[in-house]
């Protein structure tokens, strides 16, 4: 499919194309000249507290959430009734403890109008070995959803994965209890029927995404995997959407979602990273 590279307002004007938009602003700025209710999914990874100070100048953990309201409020305005937000985002320690900015941003959101749907985890399996005094390297970040309604556009036989080895054997003499609805004996309410899964080759994924860190980080200090955004884009978008990342830094967010037939909005302040993700995306997509 056609791909177009623009630098200006006059979104998805050709219909026979996929185009990639890039702003280079303050996000805060370029969101407000975005219509209400027009973007199916956004993914990004905004700068942590206190990190990337060189580069965006390091945002303190105590004034986190009053500095990033007012983009989830934008957000939360040009989001469709039935998209996504997912927010990739980890606390930081301070004083031998971890700060609670994360989770006071949660619950500010939610006093916007968010609801927070779900709470993914993105285990970087080649992650460093290393540690301190009082804790182990941190093999993980949150990636948080968020959501306008309950009701939300969400495509899972998209991102199924293979049903493993146990199938082989689990599956292979199933025993009475195994061909009915066996409830949790700890009370819990959960049960299963293990039959429904004779025959099957592929299942549901769990909300634990197992993802190798960026190695070749293209000329940007803080770029995760492609996998990560091409995952959601899958997961939450259909061919044609329009999918936002207001921190796009080397583009990885705009590149996988016009490789999977979708429109995007890139916003990145850093003129050397918006001139870097613009070539990245065509160098990506043959432009």
């Amino acid at each position: 499919m056609k791909k177009k590279v623009l630098k200006s307002n006059n979104l998805f004007s050709d219909n026979q194309a996929i185009e990639a938009v890039f702003y280079n602003s303050d996000c805060l700025d370029a969101l407000k000249s975005l219509p209400d209710n027009s973007i199916d999914l956004i993914v990004t990874s905004p700068p942590y507290a206190d990190q990337r100070t060189k580069t965006y100048g390091g945002i303190k953990a105590d004034k986190y959430v009053e500095w990033f309201l007012p983009i989830t409020k934008e957000l939360l305005r040009v989001l469709k009734p039935k998209g996504t937000f997912v927010l990739n985002i980890k606390e930081k320690v301070s004083g031998g403890e971890r700060h609670t900015y994360v989770l006071e941003l949660i619950i500010e959101m939610r006093k916007q109008g968010w609801l927070w749907t779900e709470e993914f985890i993105w285990h970087k399996k080649n992650c460093f070995p290393g540690k301190w005094p009082n804790r182990f390297r941190d093999a993980w970040e949150r990636l948080l959803q968020f959501n306008k309604e309950r009701d939300f556009n969400m495509y899972q036989d998209e991102v199924r994965v293979p049903m493993g080895d146990w199938a082989k054997t689990r599956l292979k003499n199933l025993s009475d209890t195994d061909k009915i609805r066996d409830n949790s004996k700890v009370g819990s309410g959960f049960g299963k029927n293990v039959s429904k899964w004779v025959g099957r080759d592929l299942a549901y994924p769990t909300n634990v995404l197992n993802l190798a860190t960026e190695t070749g980080n293209k000329s940007h200090s803080a770029v995760f995997p492609k996998s990560l955004p091409e995952w959601f884009i899958k997961l939450f978008t259909k061919e044609g959407d329009v999918v936002l990342d207001p921190f796009l830094g080397s583009g990885t967010t705009s590149i996988m979602a016009g490789g999977l037939g979708r429109h995007s909005i890139g916003i990145e302040i850093l003129p050397e990273y918006f001139e870097l993700s613009i070539s990245n995306y065509k160098e990506e997509h043959k432009i």
